[in-house]
């Protein structure tokens, strides 16, 4: 049986939706993730220091892969299509292509499971979702009725309730 998962793809350097659409077929044609469903464009500002708007979208996708593995393809992915990781990058700099899993299934994996110790960079669900509208509004389009399994809320009510209090995220769908 396939794992339900959702990812959030996005990018602010270069061509911004070829970037994204690049990643998409690298996935889907990775033969270990079958993309379901695909959210509108969004663009929106970024979080942290000034720089370009980001790209971004939403995924629901199934896979039989661990999440463990499916992290490794995602890295594997982001090398393959340009991201350098360096020791100078800037948190919440600059990305030529990013690419979060926000949920596998109802799975949790937190900082202070034996599982999540082995391999930091794995917190499941993703631990920013309710405080990043450009996770939300593409999410709620696909998905707006997924439950939160920590914050055990829809995530169209996370996004109504956060909504006025991240006002100063900027976020408006796009035709690519």
């Amino acid at each position: 049986m396939k794992n339900k998962i959702y990812l959030s793809l996005g990018s602010n350097i270069g061509d911004r939706a070829e970037n994204i659409l690049s990643a998409l077929s690298f996935l889907q044609s990775s033969g270990f993730v079958e993309i379901k469903k695909i959210s509108s464009f969004y663009e929106t500002s970024a979080v942290g220091p000034k720089q370009r708007d980001f790209y971004n979208i939403a995924v629901e996708a199934g896979t039989q892969i661990s999440p463990y593995g499916l992290l490794a393809l995602i890295k594997h992915g982001e090398f393959l299509l340009g991201r350098k990781k360096s020791k100078n990058a800037k948190r919440w700099g600059p990305r030529l292509i990013d690419i979060d899993i926000l949920f596998f299934g109802n799975k949790i994996i937190g900082k202070d499971s034996f599982a999540a110790r082995l391999d930091s960079d794995l917190i499941l669900p993703h631990k920013e979702i309710q405080n990043r509208l450009f996770v939300l509004y593409p999410l709620n389009e696909i998905a707006a009725d997924f439950v939160h399994p920590v914050l055990n809320r829809k995530i169209n009510a996370i996004l109504k309730k956060n909504r006025l209090t991240l006002k100063n995220q900027k976020v408006r769908i796009i035709n690519v």
